[in-house]
């Protein structure tokens, strides 16, 4: 009995295991479980990456005390003395003196001014009605200082040859001054005692050199004005100009030893090393938890507004996710490694974490847009994990986005190179800009720009390459690397096509050309548009003979067969097209155009020759018999390559192909299609389908172009002929062979 309750026992728990098990199938298989859950779990790995130097074991110190213990640096770490920066910055201003912008008016108005009180003086001097005391108080009126009793009677008398030569030396000695020098009211006192001083030299009498004085002291006055806003500019430069005063504190470098008392200084260092304080900082993880949170929403949000086929493919979402965590993590390994025998270098090493890898993947999986946007947000994760040094933030975002620029337009494998190349050069001159601005050494901004510049294009092109094939596999979406490998000639199918169906290989080069110069023209994907253009036909290598571009001879297959078994042999080409896609591993994408490029068309040679030769029984030869199975187009490109696959076809049967006649059997073949329903399905504009037309023309213009018909020249050469025989007979009948004077002796 004992034995049997407890088989009962274990046979619950297993029960109740399984049924646990099965719930929680059952809700990972929901959509919105799955999703929830892979969020927090990229949410607590990314916190983790940038959070994981704060949980190190920190000291609470307080200045003044003794400290209990050594302690050393962690590692090595570059941080701004603020105090000192600012009162260097401060310093630099007070050197920069007012500014003031000349006035060169200023100088005529001092000469008319003193000219003017000196007209006065010579009027009421002439003025011989008016006796001297008139004469002293018309000058006391008429100047607007004041001078000695006898002075205004020395120059109420007439001497006008001393006031002549006054006014021309005043006037020359003041333009002297303020034609050359800058006149300010800090510096006016010193120009007019200098003016006194060549005053003293005139050649006229005390009163009149008192006169001088008094003009050249009322009148004179500065020539430059006080710029307030260019001396707060000027200031503000030479702040800007004084370089943060940077501290380096190496690793394994002594911060404070036992028994030493706690200074301003030794706090910032233990700040800035994050040992300031025991306990962890919950409140810089929270906020970074935060932080993260909002950056995952402004990726999605901006997904739901802009890209919502990537928004509702869980499958993309989880692949931004994985490459960010695994940029991120390379990222930290690279940060949190240190050379210890160049310190200085290993400060530096966050210059050479590949953000632009990431860039490159989503720019080249997904969309260039989202990789700009990723780009930015990964660099804020980079100056957090580097505890602010927002320099690195900055490089890796200038690096990312010419990553994501050299990836915009891949024609070759070539191309992924050039890419990290641009990486690199823009990693060398953002990271020697960032020594310049720093103030770093001559030959540290040369080390470390070219370096470390040089290092990240070369990782994050090898990250890129390295990860891209699995990322394809994992995720089932097809790059333009994939579709370029499908393009090159040496593929095997490509291979079969050239050799067992010519005819068939050199329609699919001019459909993919003209495929290729249509997608370019409504925007959508020219290399998919193109590489599927190629493969749309290579269910013909099952039944090649029986298409009309690869019969050499003049039988055709089809003259033996009845329109019915030619409709399924024709139609079959692409249910074959298919399955030889999925035996060969070809892209989805590739493998839909295959089976989606005739859409449900209508086979209409055939169908108008099952009615001719069935005229009495027509009614029992149903058009749905003469069709493809489908579906129709659902992308533009598939139906682009429609449209291009039945154009070609046409135009190559024109007898004249002329432009009018070429741009018109275009036009028409399009509207035939767009008529037929089988555009319904894509999102094709009519804008488009002009635009489509314009380019099918332009391309099939330059192919069947018309040539200068040579000339028959049969009739002129038989002519010369018959001329040049009748010339050797004459000269043989009078004696001459036709020989040079020199080759007649010759031969004689």
């Amino acid at each position: 009995m004992g034995k049997r309750k407890i088989l009962k026992v274990i046979n619950t728990l297993n029960k109740g295991k399984e049924k646990t098990i099965n719930i929680f199938f059952v809700l990972f298989k929901k959509r919105k479980v799955r999703r929830s859950t892979a969020a927090f779990l990229f949410f607590i790995l990314i916190t983790m990456l940038i959070s994981v130097e704060f949980m190190q074991h920190r000291i609470l110190l307080k200045e003044g005390e003794v400290s209990p213990r050594d302690i050393f640096a962690p590692r090595t770490v570059i941080f701004e003395d603020i105090e000192k920066t600012k009162q260097l910055r401060e310093e630099a201003a007070k050197a920069i003196n007012n500014q003031y912008d000349r006035s060169y008016e200023a100088s005529v108005t001092v000469q008319k001014d003193i000219s003017k009180a000196i007209a006065s003086i010579r009027e009421i001097q002439e003025d011989k009605k008016t006796n001297l005391t008139s004469k002293i108080n018309a000058l006391q009126d008429a100047l607007d200082f004041s001078l000695s009793q006898e002075t205004y009677i020395a120059l109420a008398k007439p001497s006008l040859e001393e006031l002549n030569i006054l006014e021309k030396e005043t006037s020359r000695i003041v333009s002297q001054i303020m034609e050359i020098e800058e006149v300010t009211p800090e510096n006016m006192a010193k120009f007019k005692r200098d003016l006194f001083n060549k005053i003293e030299r005139f050649s006229v009498s005390k009163s009149y050199q008192k006169l001088a004085y008094g003009l050249v002291n009322n009148y004179f006055r500065p020539n430059a004005i006080f710029n307030a806003e260019k001396t707060r500019l000027l200031r503000e430069v030479a702040m800007a100009a004084v370089p943060s005063q940077q501290v380096i504190i190496r690793r394994g470098e002594k911060i404070i030893g036992a028994g030493e008392i706690v200074r301003p200084e030794t706090l910032a260092k233990l700040s800035a090393l994050g040992l300031a304080k025991t306990l962890v900082p919950w409140r810089t993880i929270i906020g970074n938890a935060l932080l993260v949170i909002v950056l995952m929403l402004v990726v999605l949000i901006y997904l739901y507004q802009q890209n919502r086929k990537i928004f509702n493919h869980a499958g993309y979402l989880y692949l931004i996710g994985i490459i960010v965590v695994m940029v991120l993590a390379v990222a930290k390994a690279i940060v949190s490694s240190n050379i210890a025998q160049w310190p200085e270098l290993g400060a530096l090493f966050g210059y050479m974490a590949p953000l632009a890898a990431a860039g490159m993947l989503i720019a080249v999986l997904l969309d260039s847009r989202l990789a700009v946007l990723v780009a930015t947000i990964m660099s804020f994760l980079l100056v957090i994990m580097t505890d602010g040094q927002v320099r690195f933030g900055l490089v890796g975002l200038v690096s990312s986005i010419a990553g994501i620029y050299g990836v915009g337009k891949l024609s070759q494998r070539g191309d992924m190179v050039k890419a990290g190349f641009y990486t690199g050069i823009a990693g060398v001159i953002t990271i020697g800009i960032m020594g310049i601005l720093s103030n770093a050494s001559a030959s540290l901004i040369l080390i470390s720009s070219t370096l470390f510049g040089l290092i990240n294009g070369f990782l994050s092109s090898v990250l890129t390459i390295g990860f891209l094939p699995y990322l394809e596999g994992i995720f089932g979406i097809t790059s333009a690397f994939r579709l370029l490998e499908l393009s090159h000639p040496n593929n095997p199918l490509l291979k079969r096509l050239l050799t067992e169906a010519p005819g068939t290989y050199y329609h699919s080069l001019i459909v993919g050309n003209l495929a290729e110069a249509a997608a370019e023209g409504v925007g959508a994907d020219s290399i998919l548009a193109r590489v599927g253009a190629y493969y749309h036909d290579i269910g013909k290598l099952k039944r090649p003979y029986f298409f009309i571009e690869n019969q050499i001879a003049k039988n055709n297959p089809h003259d033996k067969t009845t329109p019915f078994l030619s409709t399924l042999i024709v139609t079959s080409h692409v249910k074959d097209g298919v399955e030889m896609a999925k035996e060969n591993k070809l892209p989805a994408v590739i493998i839909k155009i295959i089976g989606q490029h005739h859409g449900n068309g209508l086979c209409t040679f055939f169908y108008h020759k099952a009615l001719e030769s069935g005229q009495k029984d027509k009614e029992n030869i149903k058009e749905i018999e003469f069709r493809y199975e489908g579906p129709k187009p659902q992308t533009k490109e598939t139906a682009i390559i429609m449209l291009a696959d039945a154009v070609e076809a046409a135009v190559r049967s024109l007898s004249n192909q002329t432009p009018g006649r070429i741009e018109g059997m275009v036009r028409r073949i399009i509207k035939e299609k767009l008529l037929d329903g089988q555009l319904d399905e894509c999102d094709l504009t009519f804008k488009d389908l002009d635009r489509i037309a314009g380019a099918f023309a332009q391309v099939l213009n330059s192919i069947f172009h018309t040539r200068v018909e040579y000339p028959d020249l049969s009739k002129e050469i038989k002519e010369n002929k018959v001329v040049k025989e009748g010339e050797r007979r004459k000269r043989i009948k009078n004696g001459r062979t036709g020989k040079q004077p020199a080759e007649r002796s010759a031969s004689k």
